[in-house]
């Protein structure tokens, strides 16, 4: 982060003359450095902004919300500016509002903050709702965070993030990505609570189209989720300390490492139980994806999980479920092994594999889950003399 915080108050607009003066002007008594990214407006917005000591630039043709924000990213570095917040230009944001991220900026220079909405005022639509919901349900699997509005434009960017990480997006998706991307590189990622305004409905001018900007999203989403799970490492703006190397032919060894990166024994044996759970269902080539995204959902440790499971590796966890699915249905155990029992009748193993599964799995992880819990309790106590968790 630059030695000397600048800030620049940027506002992207596209058709939205009726509300963009008002919003310059309020953002102006608050913040004295404030640029406008005209995205290609049918009528350009110099003549509505005129006597205001705002810098426009514009884009000949309309280009997207992301190459706005991109274009004012450019900008704000070779004016060496060190962060940018954005506002929307309908009107929705109260830009007297700045201060409390400029408050925030100063406190953590790294973080991206995003202003999540009260969505208890009047008029909000309900696909705002659902949207946000979805998107913020998407982006926890993708980044393990919880993120309270993922949606919103009002944000607080370090220039260098807009800059330097790579983003496919170019319209309303940039929001989405940019925020993930910002995760994967380390950077804090903070939630400031706003006001928001939303105009009846009858004179509301929204520029999202339903059907392609939806498609957009979803195929981002899917980008996104098969990149998190993909063992290539993201682009990072802070330095990663060395994932530990987790494996079960040396426990002790690798608890010791992994409590040495500030996990604490309940969440290693929260991450065992969840590996050791998802490694004995029947999810066939699809073991190490499934843990990678719950244990990112959930924010628990994936290399932890991962080495547990290697534990159901054939032929023991799935012999066993085998068996004890065939005595749920017959009432005995399978005793005899053979090219009639296991070749012809395949069928039937499959079967019973699933039934032994789905019964065998949650005593396995909870039995699993309490072991790790604790030899990482005693682990711990011989290394440490702080308070066990």
């Amino acid at each position: 982060m630059p030695d000397e915080i600048r800030i620049l108050l940027v506002v992207p607009v596209y058709n939205h003359s009726g509300t963009l003066r008002q919003v310059v002007e309020a953002a102006l008594v608050v913040h004295d450095q404030v640029l406008v990214v005209d995205d290609g407006s049918s009528e350009p917005v110099e003549n509505c902004l005129a006597g205001l000591a705002a810098t426009v630039l514009r884009h000949p043709e309309n280009r997207g919300k992301g190459v706005a924000i991109r274009t004012a990213a450019a900008w704000a570095t070779s004016h060496g500016f060190s962060h940018i917040v954005t506002l929307d230009a309908d009107g929705q944001h109260d830009p007297a509002q700045f201060p409390a991220f400029r408050e925030r900026i100063e406190r953590n220079p790294a973080a991206v903050i995003i202003g999540v909405r009260d969505f208890g005022s009047a008029n909000v639509p309900g696909s705002s709702r659902f949207g946000r919901d979805f998107g913020n349900f998407w982006v926890k699997v993708q980044t393990g965070l919880a993120v309270g509005d993922i949606q919103s434009g009002y944000r607080a960017y370090p220039v260098r993030a807009l800059t330097e990480l790579g983003c496919f997006s170019r319209r309303f998706a940039y929001e989405v990505e940019i925020v993930v991307r910002c995760a994967w590189a380390g950077l804090p990622i903070e939630q400031l609570p706003i006001r928001v305004h939303y105009p009846d409905p009858k004179t509301r001018i929204s520029h999202f189209r339903l059907g392609w900007d939806n498609l957009r999203l979803t195929v981002l989403n899917t980008h996104l989720t098969l990149r998190t799970i993909v063992p290539w490492p993201h682009q990072r703006l802070v330095p990663k300390t060395t994932e530990p190397k987790v494996t079960v032919l040396h426990p002790l060894a690798s608890i010791r490492r992994l409590l040495s990166q500030n996990t604490t024994p309940v969440g290693l044996g929260l991450a065992a139980a969840l590996g050791m759970l998802l490694g004995t269902l029947p999810l066939i080539a699809l073991h190490t994806v499934s843990i990678l995204v719950v244990a990112g959902y959930f924010r628990l440790n994936k290399p932890t999980a991962v080495g547990v499971s290697q534990l159901c590796m054939p032929p023991f966890v799935p012999a066993l479920c085998v068996e004890l699915g065939y005595f749920a249905r017959h009432g005995q155990w399978l005793t005899e092994i053979s090219w009639q029992t296991l070749g012809h009748e395949a069928p039937q193993r499959l079967w019973e594999y699933v039934i032994g599964a789905v019964l065998l799995a949650p005593p396995l992880a909870v039995l699993v889950g309490l072991t790790v819990w604790l030899l990482a309790r005693g682990v711990r106590r011989m290394t440490t003399t702080t308070p066990v968790a």
